[in-house]
């Protein structure tokens, strides 16, 4: 009996490689820097399964490239990088890793958020540009963090931990989500707002915490930033295609907010002239929010649990779009 064949994009799971070899033959890309779409399609021919990244773009071009194909194992939360209608249709399944990354991802968005407060990057920046030569704060004067308001977008798995982190803060937390959460509003003190104008309006650190779709694309525009107060923050862990970055640039060059720390941008990776990358007042990390090492290989190992759990029939830890088995 011929054993299934499991393609992964990248070389950098070496516990998870050692999993699946125990179960099928396993083909993995051996560069981190992950096959082109068509450099996927040309090795993904006889596949069964694929081991993915949030960054791989998986469409209908590939799902035609793959006869053999029952499942993608994506090892990431957000799934915009899938093609749902496409693999439905085709009875491939989709498979995410929720419920690893909230506590990562909400100690990333705190350091974010007190690093850019305390202005912490441009301190060091400061110091390795030999620009720090006597005693003098006035150039390094921050902002607290203790007492503020916390706005939270998006009350989900991270936002939550996110509301967690701020009560040892003594922030007050008000938040608008896509669903109201009484539960949460009467055990961690968070207020509920019904409109995003209200948050943005409210706060002095607005941390955006939705998935990236047609809705949120290109959610905090130009007129959101011009609500949000001048002494605000604006913290993105999310995905770079929910915030304009041209009206980001041009609000902080204006002063119309304080400052941005932004994990994800739009074009990840940003290009070294972006003029973001200009502004004393902005830190940009890389995509990095979910990356503590135990959440990485916690994720990887969930990814292969889906994989190995489909390919025999059995119930997944997170299957998106169980209806595809009836079109096999």
């Amino acid at each position: 009996m011929t054993r299934h064949k499991v393609l992964m994009t990248r070389p950098y799971h070496p516990e998870a490689r050692k999993l699946l070899e125990n179960h099928y033959e396993v083909d993995v890309w051996e560069e981190h820097l992950g096959p082109t779409k068509g450099e996927l399609i040309q090795r993904i021919g006889d596949a069964h399964a694929l081991f993915t990244e949030g960054v791989d773009t998986i469409d209908e071009e590939v799902y035609d490239a793959a006869p053999n194909l029952e499942v993608i194992g994506n090892r990431a939360v957000g799934t915009d990088n899938l093609d749902f209608l496409g693999a439905t249709k085709r009875g491939i399944l989709l498979t995410n890793t929720p419920g690893i990354l909230q506590n990562a991802c909400a100690d990333m968005t705190f350091a974010l958020i007190l690093g850019i407060a305390r202005r912490v990057s441009f301190g060091d920046r400061e110091i390795r540009a030999g620009k720090w030569r006597y005693f003098d704060q006035t150039p390094y004067l921050g902002t607290n963090v203790f007492g503020k308001t916390l706005g939270i977008v998006g009350l989900g798995g991270i936002g939550t931990q996110v509301a967690r982190r701020a009560s040892g803060f003594d922030m007050r937390v008000i938040y608008q989500s896509r669903t109201r959460k009484p539960e949460l509003e009467k055990e961690l003190g968070v207020e509920w707002a019904s409109d995003l104008r209200t948050v943005l309006h409210e706060s002095d650190f607005v941390s955006l915490h939705m998935p990236l779709t047609p809705d949120t694309e290109g959610m905090i525009g130009r007129s959101e930033l011009n609500q949000m107060k001048p002494e605000a923050f604006l913290i993105n862990t999310t995905r770079g295609k929910t915030v304009d970055p041209t009206a980001l640039y041009d609000c902080l060059v204006a002063g119309e907010i304080a400052g941005a720390a932004l994990d994800v941008t739009d074009p990840e990776p940003i290009s070294v002239d972006d003029p973001l990358l200009t502004l004393p007042n902005v830190i940009i990390t890389p995509h990095v929010a979910s990356s503590s090492k135990e959440t990485f290989r916690a994720m990887a190992e969930m990814a292969v649990k889906n994989i190995v759990a489909a390919l025999n029939g059995l119930p997944m830890p997170s299957c998106l779009n169980p209806e595809a088995i009836k079109n096999r």
